[in-house]
């Protein structure tokens, strides 16, 4: 291992709006040697995620920012190639939050296993891993919904929203997912069940959510913000409940949007809004991943992944997540 070195991608600069090459770069270092207590580590699987982006930004966030020079932010499937540790021993496959780089020395401690045995290594950072949480908790935990209420998911046939929807599917929801091509809508309703789907960019969102349920929206799952959820707001159904995942529609805005602004709906609907983060439900993950693992097993959760091959093209395919055109959960695969 002497002969490799560690690629690592950077934040250059802070983006102005939408990302550019330009505000990436690559960084190579000696290969890192583990201590007493740590474990070497290599990257399989980085995943992408538009969380990524609000940590380019300046300014107060629920996580540490990051400054010029800093490895991207991110979490990875990697495996032990060399152990200092009791724990691990070479040839695991563990979880890390090294960021976007190829190899790292880590403390043993810092990393989680991958049972491999509940499906491939790459769902670790996917539908078994943060994004299913995310997505287990923020409808189960946050929604809660009923037998028979109208669940409405947006960028629902991404990593978080596809899984969203099956689960509301499995607890007896009328599901309506948004997404932003007749592809993906196909895909949401012919191979997930979502029971509909609407096109934003080429249809009326308030307009087809009021005629797909006409009493209303009992719970929305936000995924974008934006214009979709001033649509949805403009449907939603007495005692109403919306989960505030992600704002992907405002992530390259270089000033703020406003709105919703028609908030006045939540007093006359009684409806509750609530954000969450899914680490705010840590102790209960391995509970949660059992549970969408049977359901894989079982054919009632389906899941894709879009991988894309090489380190070296990370960056293009996170500009790329931030305006759409991933096809479900965004993946590099980094080494074999």
């Amino acid at each position: 291992m002497a002969d490799y070195l560690n690629r690592a991608w950077t934040m250059a600069s802070r983006p102005d709006g939408e990302p550019t090459p330009a505000n990436f770069a690559i960084a190579e270092s000696a290969m890192p040697e583990p201590k007493h207590g740590e474990l070497l580590i290599r990257t399989l699987y980085l995943s992408l995620d538009p969380y990524m982006r609000g940590r380019m930004r300046s300014g107060p966030s629920y996580a540490v920012v990051l400054e010029p020079g800093d490895v991207m932010t991110g979490e990875v499937v990697a495996r032990v190639e060399k152990s200092e540790s009791p724990l691990y021993k070479v040839g695991d496959t563990v979880l890390a939050k090294i960021g976007w780089q190829e190899w790292a020395a880590v403390g043993a401690h810092t990393v989680k296993p991958v049972d491999t045995e509940l499906g491939p290594v790459s769902t670790g950072v996917g539908v078994l891993g943060m994004p299913g949480m995310t997505a287990y908790f923020g409808l189960l935990s946050v929604l809660k919904p009923r037998a028979g209420d109208t669940l409405v998911v947006s960028a629902a046939s991404g990593a978080v929203g596809a899984v969203v929807g099956q689960i509301g599917k499995i607890n007896g929801c009328f599901v309506i997912g948004v997404a932003g091509s007749d592809e993906k809508c196909r895909y949401i309703v012919d191979e997930l069940g979502f029971d509909a789907a609407i096109n934003y960019k080429t249809q009326n969102v308030s307009e087809e959510l009021a005629q797909l349920s006409p009493t209303g929206v009992d719970c929305y799952f936000d995924n974008v913000g934006g214009s979709i959820t001033d649509a949805v707001f403009d449907n939603l159904a007495l005692k109403s409940r919306v989960a505030i995942c992600g704002q992907i529609s405002q992530y390259n805005a270089a000033e703020p949007q406003l709105g919703p602004r028609n908030l006045s709906v939540l007093t006359r609907m009684r409806g509750t809004v609530e954000g969450f983060l899914v680490y705010d439900f840590e102790l209960q993950h391995e509970i949660a991943r059992a549970r969408i693992a049977g359901w894989i097993k079982d054919g009632r959760i389906k899941y894709k992944e879009d991988v894309v091959d090489g380190f070296e093209n990370a960056p293009e395919a996170f500009i790329g997540l931030l305006t759409g055109k991933n096809f479900g959960k965004l993946l590099v695969k980094v080494s074999e």
